[in-house]
């Protein structure tokens, strides 16, 4: 069996194409062992990429702009899409009444603060004629402290991806109000990377093969299936919530069949960034994207 270390740099039911990678059995099909691994502030993506304790990551476009802005170039590409949408939620503190985007206004909102998340959510508000400059727009730290946070009576409001909000409205702490992908559209979020160097190899090509086959499957299999395959990825998480979690990705159409990230899609994000302040220039697709390995 070949090692293959595999690093998120988010963790959620959102990334179930790549989970389901290691989960379903997927890559020990192709003769691989792998090891799924979630970034931390000390060890980043981009990091062991460099230094070659990651063999496929987890990022978005963005994560190269921020590089390009500072004319460094990047030393991995993006080959293949994991969403074409955001996968964020809101969850509101107060149960029971409708929910209209302008009633962010004069509250407390816990925003995860990564590049992505933060412009997208910037993005959403602009988009529903939210003036963010109206909202007190909180840092609790990394999601799982944001978490912690909103459960100990912080903030009247909390941006997460799932399954995190969903376990909220089961616990009765608070209500999933929106769904961000519904206003953003279709867009490059998050994506695959590697370095160029094993993208030629054939583990990549290997790799491909798993990740079409396991990408299918979350697109067609029952939720119910598909959560009780990932369970063991999601400790304190009812069976039930990861399994509405996923289902409601599925609806909101995050997996499209096709893995390559389109010319389409990585304009919509670009947009996004130019719209919220994230970047000062559009940036060359080929300078971040590359096809897909053949498999």
């Amino acid at each position: 069996m070949t090692q293959l270390n595999i690093m998120v740099s988010r963790h959620s039911a959102f990334y179930s194409p790549l989970i389901a990678c290691v989960a379903g059995g997927f890559l020990k099909d192709e003769g691989f062992e792998p090891s799924y691994a979630v970034a931390t502030p000390e060890c980043s993506v981009p990091q062991g990429l460099k230094e070659g304790s990651v063999d496929v990551g987890q990022l978005a476009v963005s994560a190269s702009w921020g590089m390009l802005e500072h004319k460094i170039t990047p030393h991995f590409m993006h080959f293949a899409q994991i969403n074409e949408c955001d996968g964020f939620f809101l969850t509101r503190r107060e149960k029971g009444t409708d929910f209209n985007w302008p009633d962010l206004a004069g509250q407390e909102v816990l925003v995860d603060h990564l590049g992505q998340p933060m412009a997208m959510f910037k993005y959403a508000c602009l988009k529903m004629g939210v003036d963010t400059a109206a909202i007190t727009v909180t840092d609790a730290g990394e999601p799982d402290a944001m978490d912690a946070a909103f459960r100990a009576g912080t903030g009247d409001f909390i941006h997460q991806q799932g399954p995190a909000p969903q376990q909220l409205q089961r616990d009765g702490i608070g209500q999933v109000v929106a769904a961000l992908g519904e206003v953003s559209g279709p867009l490059a979020f998050s994506s695959l990377t590697a370095t160029p160097r094993w993208l030629q190899s054939d583990a990549a090509e290997a790799f491909m093969r798993a990740y079409r086959r396991a990408r299918q499957y979350v697109i067609e299999a029952p939720a119910e299936d598909i959560a009780v395959m990932e369970q063991s990825f999601f400790p304190g998480i009812a069976l039930n919530v990861l399994q509405d979690t996923i289902k409601r990705y599925q609806e909101l159409g995050c997996w499209p069949p096709e893995v390559a990230i389109s010319r389409r899609s990585y304009a919509a994000a670009l947009e996004v960034f130019k719209t919220t302040g994230g970047i000062a220039q559009d940036h060359p697709y080929e300078a971040v994207v590359v096809d897909p390995p053949q498999a």
